[in-house]
């Protein structure tokens, strides 16, 4: 699955949950209640000009300026996922973008970037210079997160369900990446969570944690013992017991694996009815029209859309057919 696609998903349905964890300084000064998510395509010189895709731009209104200085009531936050395990390719493009969307929109602008393989210091602030011999003629500054330099025990013990799952990606002593795992896994089947979030937040963990053979074989037999019973429906419900027969060669394949036993199995329309579910708990009763497309999808991309339901804003988004309500 998509790096991109999947933290796109989850920044964009925990975004508060997001600068809450990471930035609360900055979260404190805006009003996280009213998001607004913009087009995220740059075109330089259109009509024939190179088009940019950015991964996420948000609009928030601004509550306290720290700086007086500061006039505008509303602010750009711009985020890009970063998966590669340097940070060249990002940071010459920051920039960038960074001066298009203040010049196209007029409002102050806050480039964060997420590492998913860089930790540098964990949470901090990284910079681009720019020197002509000798001479610094552009400093950029933004902030980031850099997962693999976070102390994945303190995150997982946390009360911010995000951090509970992006734990996956922090750094870990090996001998407790089982019970890390499976400690994230009981909180977010037991978390006060909708189907959606607890699928999205529970999927994340499942597709990074990072185990070996051995730690594999310790977070089985963790799973089966009583504390973890709620992880078993968790895992039950999301994947139609996929994760449960393929656990024993590692969490990502062995979801895949299962879910593929599965289908073998007649055990296709598990996956339809879990996105019925989904589609339910955002925009209602599922229209017959949408089951009838549903019926006629693979599991592949029964997977997909299930994680893009969270941010869709309508089921013509997601390329079903609209209900009654929408018409």
């Amino acid at each position: 699955m998509d790096h991109d696609q999947r933290f796109k998903t989850l920044i964009r349905e925990f975004f508060a949950d997001f600068l809450l964890l990471f930035f609360a300084d900055w979260a404190a000064r805006l009003d996280l209640s009213a998001v607004e998510w913009l087009d995220k395509e740059l075109y330089h010189d259109p009509p024939e000009g190179s088009r940019h895709t950015l991964d996420l731009l948000a609009r928030v209104p601004i509550v306290e300026a720290a700086d007086p200085a500061v006039t505008a009531s509303l602010l750009l936050i711009h985020i890009e996922i970063e998966s590669p395990d340097r940070t060249t390719q990002l940071t010459p493009r920051l920039p960038y973008y960074y001066h298009f969307l203040r010049d196209k929109h007029q409002l102050p602008v806050l480039p964060i970037v997420l590492y998913l393989k860089v930790g540098l210091d964990g949470i901090g602030v990284d910079r681009c210079v720019e020197e002509l011999w000798g001479l610094e003629v552009s400093r950029f500054q933004y902030l980031y997160v850099g997962l693999p330099g976070l102390d994945g025990i303190q995150y997982v013990q946390g009360d911010n369900w995000l951090g509970v799952a992006l734990s996956a990606l922090m750094k870990m002593p090996a001998e407790r990446v089982a019970l890390i795992g499976a400690e994230a896994l009981r909180r977010l089947a037991e978390a006060p969570l909708s189907q959606q979030q607890r699928f999205l937040l529970g999927e994340c963990v499942q597709a990074y944690l990072p185990l070996d053979e051995e730690q594999q074989r310790e977070l089985e037999n963790l799973l089966q013992s009583k504390p973890y019973v709620e992880v078993r429906a968790m895992n039950q419900t999301i994947y139609e017991k996929g994760f449960e027969e393929g656990i024993g060669t590692g969490i990502e394949k062995g979801i895949e694996k299962g879910i593929e036993k599965g289908i073998e199995k007649g055990r296709l329309q598990g996956q339809r009815e879990l996105v019925y579910s989904l589609i339910e708990d955002r925009f209602g009763p599922v229209p017959e029209a949408v089951r009838h497309d549903l019926e006629r999808l693979p599991e592949e991309q029964l997977r997909r859309l299930a994680l893009k339901i969270g941010a869709a804003a309508s089921l013509t988004a997601l390329g079903l057919p609209a209900s009654n309500a929408e018409e």
